[in-house]
């Protein structure tokens, strides 16, 4: 048997060359397991040989993280400079990030730390030119942006990059649920019918993963690749933005021809060094986190409407008090919101009220305490 390499290689050679249809189908995703547990080894012994730690060193600050990913001399140190001041070297040659350089950008209330890092390469996920401990960046992070130019608009290679480190861009966790149990077998249930899997080909899977014993509940029609996901256990799911840098050199012509290639992946067109299409850009970014702005109204007295509170969509009322003193946390007794989460202005809410975008909210304390 030869090493993990050879041995993911020698699976992927089978995979294309096997027919996929109905008959083999199980096979294949079969086959595919095997590979994500050579990877899950693999990833164990980089861990083991490096000490534990794997990647850069980067403290992560604000609201949010952003990477910016794409190949070398794309404009990726020059769109850094553009969006927030901070000085990242950059030069007409390859290679010329050799560290994470962060800035960051202040935006709609929101300060969201950008993370400049070395042009991938193919094969980073294997390794090749500091690709993983890119990558491991790239899995702490809460947002992709992807940036390309006219010449380098491999943007399906990039994202075969991520999705070889387990990040899996612009798509929600599968709704599988899994049951360990001591003994008893394998059992499936589904709240759906299922067309790409059956229980003779999920339980070939579950098998690779040593997963021989409780429940495998799938409540959407899974294909192999969300069942291993979940199997792995250790996928990251992260929204994406796709950015065509050094647009001011494009003609009309070759933009279309450009959207066409990526297709159906929207893409911006921006120019880094000529600021435009930036402020677009910026919007995205902050659309892409889902940002949430909250505004506080101390009691009888009108809202600080010039520093907002910045929460995620679908946080609560609870998430907001962690943002607030802690003494102001313990003496919560209600709240009081108004805006587009409300029923009505003024209504009284507990911690479990989900708020929205730009609500006002005034925290109601119990007697005796200081708001």
């Amino acid at each position: 048997m030869g090493s993990i390499e050879e041995q993911i290689a020698e699976i992927e050679d089978e995979i294309r060359r096997t027919q996929y249809n109905k008959a083999t189908q199980g096979h294949i995703g079969r086959l595919k397991a095997k590979i994500a547990v050579l990877r899950l080894e693999r990833e164990k012994r980089s861990r083991s040989s490096s000490g534990g730690a794997l990647g850069y060193s980067v403290r992560k600050s604000g609201n949010a993280t952003m990477a910016l990913v794409g190949y070398p001399s794309v404009g990726k140190s020059t769109l850094l400079t553009h969006l927030t001041g901070a000085e990242s070297e950059a030069a007409a040659y390859e290679f010329t990030t050799t560290s994470i350089i962060p800035g960051m950008l202040f935006w709609r209330g929101a300060a969201i730390q950008i993370l400049d890092m070395p042009g991938l390469i193919p094969g980073a996920s294997r390794g090749r030119g500091r690709g993983r401990e890119v990558l491991s960046v790239v899995r702490s992070s809460d947002l992709v942006l992807f940036l390309l130019d006219p010449e380098h608009l491999e943007y399906r290679s990039l994202l075969g990059e991520l999705e070889g480190a387990g990040v899996r861009i612009n798509r929600r966790p599968p709704r599988i649920v899994l049951a360990p149990h001591d003994k008893g077998g394998l059992e499936v249930h589904s709240t759906t019918r299922l067309t790409h899997l059956d229980p003779s080909s999920i339980a070939a899977i579950a098998k690779e993963f040593r997963f021989h014993n409780g429940e495998v509940l799938l409540r959407e029609d899974a294909a192999p690749d969300d069942l291993i996901d979940v199997l792995a256990g250790n996928r990251i799911y992260l929204p994406a933005i796709v950015a065509v840098n050094k647009a001011d050199l494009l003609t009309p012509e070759r933009r279309g021809e450009i959207v066409r290639h990526l297709a159906p992946h929207p893409a911006l067109f921006i120019s880094a060094a000529k600021d435009q299409g930036l402020g677009e850009l910026k919007d995205a970014i902050a659309d892409a986190l889902s940002f949430v702005r909250v505004y506080l109204k101390p009691p009888g007295r009108p809202p600080d409407l010039s520093e907002p509170v910045i929460l995620r969509k679908g946080d609560s009322v609870a998430q907001l008090l962690e943002r607030l003193p802690l003494e102001l946390s313990r003496a919560f007794r209600s709240a009081q919101v108004w805006g587009r989460s409300a029923r009505f202005p003024g209504q009284t809410v507990g911690k479990d009220h989900l708020l929205a975008d730009q609500d006002i909210v005034t925290i109601v304390v119990q007697r005796g305490a200081r708001a």
